[in-house]
C-alpha cells in the first residue's frame, strides 16, 4: 500500500484537516503489521499535547508508543460495523486509540488509526496510568496536572463522528484502491494487445478499420506486389511500406525512401537515377541513384502524386523496363526494384484531370491500400497513447506517465487533422508541459479547440448533443443536430449560404429550406444586410 499516494487523496487531506482542527487529533497509517508508516520514515508528528509531545521524542517512549499501535490494530475484527471505525484498547500511557483497517482485494493492506486523546468518561481513570509511565521515562512535561490538562477530550457523540469519518476515509480508500489496480489490469492488458493481435510491424490498432488493413496487408506481406498507399498525412503509409518490405520476401535488402515532393525536378532526377562526373556544374564525381541502391529491395516513393508529367515518365519506364539512364549518361543500367508509393491526393481524380499519366497509374495502382484517418479509429486512441507514453518514457529515462481520463476523453471529442502524428506530437507536449507530475492532467489540454471538429459552432457540441439525442426520438435528436450546425455554420461563414451549402454538402435550395423549417431567423443566423 503506497500511503504516499493516499495521503494526496482530497478525503484524507480534508477528514486529517478537520479532525486536527476539531480534537487536535492527528490521523497516520499503518502497514499490514500494524506498524507506523510515518514512524519509518522517519516522520513524527504528535497529537496536540504536551504528554504525546515529549514521549515520541523519547526513544523509549517511541518504541512503546507503536507498540501500543501495532498491539491494538491486531484486535481489529474481520468484520467491523460498516461505515465506522472501532474503539480500542489504550495505548501504554492509557491515552484511546480508534483504528479502521484498510481493506482491498480481499486483504487487510494496512489500517487509519487516531490516538493521543481520551473519551470523556475515561479522563479520570487514565491519569493514574499516564503519570506513572511520565514518572517511569522521566519526561520533560512540565507541571505534570497542566500536561495532562493539554489531552485532548471527546465525548461519545464526538467519538462516533470521528469513528464515521474515519470509516467513511477508509472506504474511500479502499475504492480509491480498487480503481488504481483495475487501471493497471488494464495497462497490462493494453500492453499484452499492444504485443499481440493488435499489431502489425511497429503498426498498431485494435478498432475495425485497422483489423480489416491487417487481414489485407497479411494477404500481400510475403508477395512482391507493387502497393499504392493512399491515405492523410500523418496516418503512417511510410510505416505500412517499411512493414511490406520488411515482412516481405525483400526483407534482406535495401529499403530506400525518397519523398518526391521534397525536391525539384533536377535534384530529384539526380537523387532518383543518379548522374555521372561532369553531367552538370558541380558534378564532381559519379552519384549513385536511389533505384540502383535499392536494386533487388524496396523503393518507396511517397508523395507520388507531386512529381512533374516529365519524371512521371522517367519512373514509368523503369517500372515497365527495369532500366534507366544516370543524369549525363548514355548506358542504361538495369534493376530489380520493388515499388511502393505512397499518395495523400486521390490520384484517379489527377488521372481525370490529365495531372497524372493514367498508364503511371495503373502500374502503380496493382493493389491499393488505404490507411483510415484517426477520426476513423477512435477505437485505437487509448492503445496508441499508452504506446506514446512509453516511447517517451524510453527516451527520458523516466518512469511512465499516464493521461488523467478526463484528459484521455477529451482525444475522443477532437478531430484529429494530423491524424497520427498529431497525437504523437500532442503526447510529446503534454508530457514536457506536466513536469515532475506522474498523472498528466486535463488542463494541459489545448484550449483553442480547432481540432475539435468541422464547423466552428453547432459542430463542436456535437457530442453534448448525441448525448442529448439518447433522451429523445432519432428524428428529434437529428432535426437539433441539424439545426445547431446549420446555425453554427452561418456564424462561420458570416451568412454565406452558398459556401455553407457546399461545406454541408447539400444544395442551397435545401439548405433555404432547413433554415425556414427551423425557424433559424436572419439576425441569428448572422445574414448581412
Amino acid at each position: 500500500m503506497d500511503t504516499t499516494r493516499l495521503e494526496e487523496l482530497h478525503i484524507v487531506r480534508k477528514i486529517r484537516q478537520t479532525v486536527r482542527r476539531w480534537w487536535g487529533i492527528e490521523l497516520s497509517f499503518t502497514d499490514a503489521k500494524g506498524f507506523v508508516v510515518d514512524h519509518g520514515k522517519g516522520i513524527i508528528i504528535p497529537p496536540n499535547n504536551r504528554v504525546c509531545t515529549a514521549c515520541l521524542g523519547d526513544k523509549e517512549g517511541l518504541r512503546r508508543c507503536n507498540a501500543s499501535i501495532e498491539k491494538a490494530v491486531a484486535q481489529l475484527g474481520a468484520r467491523r460495523e460498516e461505515g465506522r471505525a472501532e474503539l480500542l484498547g489504550p495505548c501504554h500511557m492509557g491515552l484511546d486509540i480508534v483504528a479502521a483497517p484498510i481493506e482491498f482485494g480481499g486483504q487487510r493492506r494496512g489500517s487509519l488509526f487516531a490516538c493521543g486523546f481520551l473519551v470523556d468518561e475515561h479522563v479520570e481513570s487514565a491519569q493514574p496510568r499516564a503519570r506513572g509511565v511520565i514518572a517511569a521515562l522521566e519526561l520533560d512535561v512540565g507541571d505534570h496536572g497542566q500536561a495532562l490538562a493539554s489531552v485532548g477530550s471527546v465525548d461519545k457523540r464526538d467519538l462516533g463522528r470521528l469513528a464515521d469519518m474515519m470509516g467513511t476515509t477508509v472506504d474511500e480508500i479502499a475504492d480509491y484502491e480498487h480503481a488504481m489496480h483495475s487501471r493497471d489490469e488494464s495497462i497490462h492488458e493494453l500492453r499484452r494487445e499492444l504485443g499481440g493481435r493488435f499489431r502489425f510491424h511497429d503498426i498498431i490498432g485494435k478498432s475495425a478499420p485497422m483489423q480489416r488493413l491487417f487481414a489485407l496487408l497479411e494477404k500481400v506481406v510475403e508477395s512482391d506486389i507493387t502497393v499504392l498507399v493512399t491515405g492523410e498525412n500523418g496516418t503512417g503509409k511510410e510505416l505500412i511500406a517499411r512493414a511490406l518490405h520488411f515482412g516481405g520476401p525483400r526483407r534482406d535488402q535495401a529499403f530506400v525512401a525518397q519523398n518526391c515532393s521534397a525536391l525539384n525536378d533536377n535534384l530529384l532526377e539526380s537523387e532518383l537515377f543518379g548522374h555521372v562526373k561532369g553531367a552538370f556544374t558541380g558534378a564532381s564525381r559519379d552519384k549513385t541513384g536511389l533505384f540502383a541502391v535499392a536494386d533487388k529491395g524496396t523503393l518507396f516513393l511517397d508523395e507520388v502524386a507531386d512529381m512533374s508529367p516529365a519524371m512521371q515518365v522517367k519512373v514509368l519506364r523503369v517500372l515497365q523496363e527495369g532500366t534507366f539512364i544516370p543524369v549525363g549518361g548514355t548506358k542504361a543500367e538495369t534493376v530489380d526494384v520493388r515499388i511502393i508509393a505512397a499518395t495523400n491526393k486521390d490520384l484517379r481524380e489527377a488521372v481525370a484531370r490529365r495531372q497524372f499519366r493514367e498508364d503511371l497509374f495503373y502500374r502503380l495502382h496493382v493493389l491499393n491500400v488505404e490507411v483510415p484517418a484517426l477520426r476513423q479509429r477512435l477505437d485505437d486512441l487509448p492503445l496508441l497513447t499508452e504506446h506514446f507514453l512509453a516511447r517517451m518514457s524510453r527516451r527520458t529515462g523516466r518512469a511512465q506517465k499516464r493521461l488523467h481520463p478526463q484528459l484521455l476523453a477529451s482525444f475522443f471529442d477532437w478531430r484529429w487533422p494530423g491524424n497520427v502524428r498529431e497525437l504523437e506530437n500532442e503526447i510529446e507536449r503534454v508530457w514536457v508541459l506536466s513536469g515532475d507530475a506522474d498523472i498528466i492532467p486535463p488542463e494541459l489540454r489545448p484550449s483553442n479547440g480547432a481540432s475539435a471538429g468541422g464547423l466552428d459552432g453547432g459542430a463542436r457540441d456535437l457530442a453534448a448533443l448525441v448525448q442529448r439525442g439518447l433522451q429523445q426520438d432519432l428524428a428529434t435528436a437529428v432535426a437539433e443536430l441539424e439545426r445547431e450546425m446549420i446555425k453554427g455554420g452561418l456564424r462561420e461563414t458570416k451568412g454565406n449560404k452558398t459556401r455553407l451549402a457546399e461545406k454541408l454538402g447539400v444544395s442551397r435550395t435545401t439548405l433555404l429550406k432547413k433554415i425556414k423549417e427551423y425557424g433559424i431567423s436572419e439576425p441569428d443566423a448572422g445574414e448581412p444586410q
